[in-house]
């Protein structure tokens, strides 16, 4: 097998949200591994690398945070999906985040009703501009358990702490940090430093389109450009 892939969902999501991104992938041969926190009724678990040579992360948002640094350190080439290095920026607007952040914690520990409310309105923001009913299946579905509560608090906290990009980073992959232009939830500010981080990274900017990046134009998109520059075996230096 010649490319497999691991993906990460981010904040709030769950694995089921790479199921065309699975269905995609086999329909070229490839194998896709993901990860799940756990905030809902799934299991926790952690995706894991087979033998292939070519191998690509695809992470969501935080997801590049949650991520072992030896499995990404193993990576080829990485897929920024609305993702970040430093969530909170400097200077003003990271401190409207930080207070945002420690209202979303004080919901989260207040009980259920308020934790599921809060973390729909999230969702919503996440969607936005395209309408929440688009999203795919996570953790509202199942409803949340009293241990994934503790986790989105715990992962809440972490985003609050990234600082850059996370250990295990492997410096010689293959980079495409794909931006959301409509991005209600990763801060322009957040979005620069990233960008500052990777210079070599290629970027492609969606129009129209919020963090949870619900456009037809992605998946094929990203696989494209998995197949004519991160699947050839030639990372870069």
């Amino acid at each position: 097998m010649g490319v497999e892939l691991i993906a990460m969902h981010g904040w709030g999501g769950d694995h089921r949200s790479w199921a065309p991104w699975d269905t995609a992938a086999m329909e070229r041969g490839w194998r896709l591994s993901c990860g799940e926190r756990g905030y809902g009724r799934q299991t926790p678990r952690l995706p894991s690398w087979g033998d292939a040579k070519q191998r690509v992360v695809l992470v969501h948002s935080l997801g590049l945070h949650l991520l072992p640094a030896d499995l990404l350190a193993q990576a080829t080439a990485l897929v920024l999906l609305a993702s970040f290095g430093r969530f909170v920026p400097p200077g003003r607007p990271g401190r409207r985040l930080q207070q945002a952040l420690r209202g979303m914690a004080a919901q989260l520990q207040a009980g259920d009703a308020e934790a599921e409310a809060m973390l729909r309105r999230f969702l919503t923001e996440a969607a936005a501009p395209a309408p929440p009913e688009w999203l795919p299946h996570g953790p509202l579905e199942d409803g949340l358990s009293s241990d994934g509560r503790q986790r989105l608090h715990n992962d809440l906290a972490l985003l609050g702490r990234t600082d850059g990009l996370p250990a295990g980073f492997p410096g010689s992959a293959r980079v495409l940090i794909v931006e959301a232009a409509e991005d209600r939830i990763v801060a322009p500010e957040s979005r620069a430093l990233l960008r500052a981080a990777l210079p070599q990274a290629e970027v492609l900017n969606l129009e129209g389109v919020g963090h949870s990046l619900l456009s037809p134009t992605l998946i094929p998109a990203v696989l494209h450009w998995i197949e004519t520059h991160a699947a050839g075996g030639h990372g870069q230096g």
